[in-house]
């Protein structure tokens, strides 16, 4: 499989080249390939981590691993990896008081690779879900560097692509020495793909660690302006179809809960304007983050990066969209970690597990349609009690998760 993925790079290189070269993310291309990248020599006996992740999702659940790794590690020199410029931006603005280095993750090339890996001498590569490249996992293969992929899970539609490619997935998950999955469905879909399973660990999402670091945000002001008195329903990762559901419920809600307030997070950031056109149709009054600091008299369109985890922690009531349509589903540990009731749709196919047991937990809440989210919706605002005793009932759920970091770090000096 790699030889024939290095002579399909080869063939292909002048293309490559040209794009490389052309394109307008030329100087992004040149970090890649290692152009200007240096690094002084390591000192002796100070462990070197590598830990790459791109989504804002991945970024901020490596939070609390890099911070345990630096506990344990006081002297440890971390270098941090993303995929362009915009991640390594985010990652900076939620990582700089963890990481050592940032960079970018260098071209799928043989020989691009091992330069960086002269350069940064790594004792261990962590890799935050699933970014998959042969090279640079066979490198690290070769020169024995141990390689780990955590907080890893398996999407309906990633699980076929791995079926029907087998071939070429099975290799490159056989290359870790530990891999750390959230659920045992997950687990079981590995050993389907005949990697080991002494070498797969079922461990929960990072996501729950993370409570620990974030919820002194509850005090800290938020960056934009609110409406003041407002009962805030926080509708996070919607997709189109989604935001039209969202708006109908709060123009229909207002009539008997004139206090509400909408902050909607568009999974798709570009959707702002639509959506922001959509509410106007609506007689609805909408400010877009991106283009002010002072959210509408009804709602505020949240369509910029890296801000929803801290408006969650501001709500009184959350939907996590991507779930009343089939899409699978986005995290709802996000909004359960601060103790609010959290309600999705019947397409939590990427989450069943995590979804179930906080349902059964009593925090959260699964809808099938508009109707079904307004009645949710309408009865948590008529009884106060008992959507607190649904956001404790979330937050308990949570605790019990806690502590998934030092399992982690226990995986991590077995492989030093």
């Amino acid at each position: 499989m790699i030889i024939l993925y290095n002579t399909l790079q080869l063939l292909l290189s002048p293309l490559l080249l040209a794009f490389l070269f052309l394109s307008k993310s030329r100087p992004q291309n040149f970090r890649r390939l290692g152009i200007g990248f240096h690094c002084r020599p390591k000192q002796i006996g100070r462990r070197t981590f590598w830990i790459h992740a791109q989504s804002i999702s991945e970024i901020t659940s490596s939070l609390p691993l890099i911070t345990g790794i630096k506990k344990d590690y006081p002297d440890a020199e971390i270098f941090f990896s993303t995929l362009n410029c915009e991640g390594e931006e985010l990652a900076k603005s939620i990582l700089a008081y963890t990481v050592d280095h940032f960079i970018l993750l260098p071209l799928d090339i043989r020989f691009v690779i091992n330069r960086f890996l002269r350069l940064i001498e790594p004792d261990l590569f962590v890799l935050v879900n699933a970014d998959l490249w042969p090279n640079i996992l066979g490198c690290m293969k070769k020169k024995q560097i141990p390689t780990m992929l955590v907080n890893f899970r398996i999407s309906v539609q990633s699980n076929k692509s791995y079926k029907r490619f087998a071939y070429f997935f099975k290799p490159l998950f056989a290359s870790f020495a530990a891999l750390c999955v959230q659920t045992d469905n997950d687990r079981q879909k590995l050993i389907e793909l005949s990697v080991d399973k002494t070498r797969i660990h079922t461990l929960p999402n990072l996501k729950f660690d993370t409570a620990i670091h974030t919820s002194s945000l509850k005090q800290h002001s938020l960056p934009f302006t609110l409406p003041e008195n407002k009962q805030l329903i926080v509708a996070g990762s919607t997709h189109a179809d989604e935001d039209e559901t969202i708006l109908h419920c709060l123009k229909k809600l207002q009539d008997e809960f004139p206090d509400i307030y909408l902050i909607i997070a568009p999974n798709n950031k570009m959707r702002g304007s639509a959506i922001h056109h959509l509410a106007q149709e609506m007689g609805l009054i909408a400010n877009r983050r991106s283009q002010i600091n002072v959210g509408g008299k009804d709602l505020f369109i949240l369509d910029t990066f890296g801000e929803l985890n801290r408006v969650y922690s501001r709500a009184d009531i959350a939907f996590v969209g991507g779930s009343l349509v089939a899409k699978g589903g986005h995290n709802p540990i996000e909004p359960a970690i601060y103790g609010i009731p959290v309600l999705f749709g019947h397409h939590m196919e990427d989450f069943f597990e995590i979804s179930g047991e906080l349902m059964h937990a009593g925090g959260a809440i699964m809808v099938r349609d508009q109707i079904d989210l307004m009645s949710n919706l309408e009865a948590l605002l008529r009884n106060p009690e008992w959507l607190r005793k649904k956001g404790t009932a979330a937050r308990e759920y949570s605790k019990t998760k806690l502590g998934v970091v030092a399992k982690h770090l226990s995986i991590i000096k077995t492989l030093l």
